[in-house]
């Protein structure tokens, strides 16, 4: 079996983490494993949704493939154990690979120095902090280096896609697309910074500023700005 990794930590995003699970989870041969500092459930970035994990971090010594979610909990787990974990699983890995923030944890890690990534439109300049060339592309792949980053939360399914192929072949791939009936047909064309108004931009920063300073516990999501 194929080991799939992904750590998960307070206030992560939700869909980073589902996103690139729904696709790895459905190949055959392969196993997703959700680890933490602590076993028990995660809560995502809303508050009102958690994950658990059956195992912790300190039990995980090696993984196949290495997925890191981002999220608002992406400026606290710089200052944990996560970096320095996620630079030690990576000499381990076929692939290491990240979705949204989940970037910036990599960069921590010191494996982006020097490289092209991506990340959420919102985060890929602080990729600079740590010596990476921030790109706006949705997934960027760094073969030489064994790694691969997607850019923000729903562009985790695409890199997901991606590994599947790379893990498995073409066909299984596009069967694990078929199954999901990953069909794009979004009602708008807003999924980019490039193709929207100052209005929709303006709004969006709102909501992101209302998830960071909301508490981390349960209690419920944060307030929706209008």
């Amino acid at each position: 079996m194929t080991r799939v990794v992904i750590p998960l930590y307070e206030r992560f995003t939700a869909l980073d983490v589902i996103g690139a699970y729904q696709p790895l989870a459905l190949a055959p041969g392969i196993d997703v494993v959700l680890a933490t500092e602590r076993t028990g459930p995660v809560r995502d970035d809303c508050g009102t949704a958690a994950l658990m994990a059956d195992s912790t971090l300190a039990e995980v010594e090696a993984a196949d493939v290495l997925v890191v979610p981002g999220g608002p909990g992406t400026i606290q787990a710089l200052a944990g154990p996560l970096p320095r974990w996620i630079g030690r699983i990576h000499e381990t890995t076929r692939w290491t690979t990240s979705v949204c923030s989940g970037s910036i944890l990599l960069a921590a890690a010191g494996l982006l120095t020097g490289r092209r990534a991506t990340s959420h439109y919102r985060a890929a300049q602080e990729l600079t902090r740590f010596g990476a060339h921030p790109t706006d592309q949705r997934v960027v792949e760094e073969p030489a280096a064994r790694i691969i980053t997607a850019a923000g939360v729903s562009s985790g399914i695409d890199m997901a896609l991606r590994l599947v192929e790379l893990l498995t072949d073409a066909t299984t791939a596009q069967a694990v697309q078929l199954w999901m009936e990953y069909d794009p047909q979004p009602p708008y064309d807003s999924g980019h910074p490039a193709r929207v108004t100052a209005e929709v931009l303006a709004r969006a920063a709102a909501y992101e500023s209302a998830a960071r300073i909301a508490p981390p516990g349960p209690p419920g999501r944060p307030a929706q700005p209008r």
